[in-house]
């Protein structure tokens, strides 16, 4: 979609665009569209629920202009916080069920650790002490990274908590972006569509999804756009607001790579990464994106940080027995 603005000139112009296009660049970031200033036109290019809202950030920019104000910067996201919050869907409402009565209020997470998910009487619970405190870290902060070995429920939980977070009404959207890295296997030429080629390295998403939702609502869902599942090369250049975003198998991101998914990070956003350290499929391990963060974040205010371990194992005995066995050697 396209919208399209007759700019002013002098003074007013620049209270529109702001000092070196500062204005758009924000627009951009915030919303996720393209905006460009030629001659006297300003264009907005991108998905129709993003250019309606950039449009009406943009009339405020020239409402202000014409009163002789400027918006200041906070203003400025102050009205982008504002127009990202307009025109949603609810997830509620795709169900046909009664929306929520505050669907952007925090609600407080279950003392136990249960998640209500939308498979009706079925609830999430943690199973350890350190899952218990991965979902608190999950609550308690906009960020979270979490290591652990195979089978401690690193996604499953992320998954449950996203669910549960969309369900009442905290977060728009879920996002489920993992790397497309072959475990020590070179797989060749896939064919079929795009889609066919990536499904086989999300399949786990979707696995842990349909475990928590009836396969005619994930389909609902996605028709809406209210979940996404999505390579991480397909996340460059998005900004997601109100939405949370769980970046799993991150061991295997590079350190550019991880830098360009934490910034992807929008207004009302939350970002879980997940990662096991001791499977790395990059070519030098020493290149891991995880690892890099996990430590290079580790004094950054806001970031929730856990480390999961053998005892929080929950699937068969064996995979306790096993990791324990492999660790041996570390």
């Amino acid at each position: 979609m396209e919208k399209t603005f007759s700019l002013p000139a002098g003074d007013a112009r620049l209270a529109t665009t702001g000092p070196a296009e500062r204005n758009l660049k924000l627009i951009r970031e915030a919303l996720g569209v393209a905006v460009s200033a030629r001659d006297d036109t300003l264009r907005i290019v991108g998905e129709p629920r993003a250019v309606g809202q950039a449009a009406e950030v943009v009339e405020r920019l020239q409402e202000a202009a014409r009163a002789g104000r400027t918006l200041g910067k906070a203003q400025l996201l102050e009205a982008l916080s504002s127009a990202s919050l307009q025109e949603f869907t609810p997830a509620a409402a795709v169900l046909g069920e009664a929306p929520a009565p505050d669907p952007i209020a925090p609600a407080s997470a279950p003392p136990d650790g249960a998640l209500d998910v939308y498979v009706p009487g079925r609830r999430v619970r943690a199973k350890t002490a350190g899952q218990l405190a991965y979902l608190k870290a999950i609550h308690d902060h906009d960020l979270t990274f979490c290591l652990g070995p195979a089978g401690t429920g690193k996604t499953y939980l992320a998954v449950a908590a996203a669910v549960n977070m969309l369900k009442r009404g905290a977060v728009r959207k879920l996002v489920l972006v993992r790397p497309a890295v072959e475990a020590g296997e070179k797989l060749g030429f896939l064919p079929g569509t795009m889609q066919d080629k990536v499904n086989p390295y999300l399949r786990p998403l979707l696995d842990a999804l349909h475990d928590m939702m009836e396969f005619d609502h994930i389909e609902r869902f996605m028709a809406h756009d209210l979940i996404e599942i999505v390579p991480l090369a397909f996340m460059r250049g998005r900004t997601l607001n109100d939405a949370l975003i769980i970046l799993d198998e991150a061991q295997n991101t590079t350190k550019s790579q991880m830098l360009m998914f934490l910034t992807r990070l929008g207004h009302g956003g939350k970002m879980v990464v997940t990662g096991d350290a001791s499977q790395i499929d990059l070519d030098d391990p020493r290149d891991s994106g995880l690892i890099d963060a996990f430590h290079r974040l580790q004094r950054v205010p806001g970031i929730g940080r856990c480390t999961l371990d053998a005892a929080d194992i929950v699937r068969h005995a064996l995979v306790q027995r096993v990791v324990e066995a492999y660790g041996e050697e570390a």
